[in-house]
């Protein structure tokens, strides 16, 4: 029974449109609003998982959490065009800190599980419009055939256009897990990508977006500069840095883009 219940704590959640979570937890919620607050911005974090041409049209989950590479490049056109200074996580960290200072219309692309068209669709729409962002990876889905493999992630890292973030080790829900599993799954992705890869990993993403103190702390105490959940909103505070808020572009551009992510925290609720 034991082994069958560590095989549990680690079980992988499949995240949906629906799945995610919309707003933060009560008690999460709480202990932010009573830390101080350093500084304070609108920043949008926009979400993304496939970027593909979904060749099977039987398969639905795929397709609603999918863009084309012809929508995602209309995006990158109206926000290059627009003005906006594309960020990674952890520059945005900085900023936080007061290191770094905020362009004047920031915006953060982030992809997260790390499937293959990360390098075949979207490195190369990146460095063609001189974009940047940041791709969360389950460590433990490397190599899959749905994912990265070790070799092609080596080749993301060389491309210069992307920051290599940690998605868990198995891709848990953390909130409610025993402590220790908490922490394996926290610290182990990170250990991992910055052993094999010789990189630092500062950027953390909640799978499904799900979060409560204690995974909270494990993250803050694993060395993470920021964390981002699946609550949508743009506010960014040194008080939120590890439970930010992100927005789904979903298909807009031009125009509908630029109104969706200018308006107001509380619209996006």
């Amino acid at each position: 029974m034991e082994g069958f219940k560590a095989k549990e704590e680690h079980k992988s959640t499949v995240e949906t449109i629906e799945s995610e979570v919309k707003k933060l937890p009560k008690k999460v919620k709480k202990a932010i609003a009573y830390k101080p607050v350093n500084a304070a911005y609108n920043v949008p974090i926009l979400m993304y998982h496939y970027v593909e041409n979904v060749k099977d049209t039987r398969d639905t989950f795929r397709q609603s959490l999918n863009i084309s590479p012809d929508i995602f490049e209309e995006q990158l056109k109206t926000l290059v065009g627009a003005g906006y200074t594309f960020l990674t996580a952890s520059e945005l960290g900085e900023v936080i800190d007061g290191q770094r200072e905020l362009p004047e219309k920031p915006v953060l692309l982030t992809f997260d599980d790390g499937h293959w068209d990360i390098l075949s669709d979207v490195v190369p729409l990146l460095k063609q419009y001189r974009a940047k962002g940041t791709v969360y990876i389950i460590t433990d889905f490397l190599n899959g055939s749905d994912f990265l493999s070790e070799s092609e992630l080596r080749e993301v890292i060389k491309s210069g256009v992307f920051e290599i973030g940690a998605h868990t080790v198995h891709h848990v829900s953390l909130p409610g897990k025993m402590p220790e599993t908490v922490k394996y799954e926290v610290e182990e992705s990170k250990n991992y990508l910055e052993g094999k890869f010789n990189i630092w990993v500062n950027a953390f993403a909640y799978p499904n977006g799900a979060l409560d103190l204690q995974s909270l702390k494990v993250v803050r105490e694993a060395g993470f500069t920021t964390a981002v959940s699946t609550v949508p909103g743009v506010e960014v505070t040194s008080a939120n840095r590890l439970a930010l808020y992100r927005l789904r572009p979903g298909r807009r551009t031009g125009e509908a883009l630029l109104d969706y992510l200018s308006q107001s925290d509380a619209a996006y609720r």
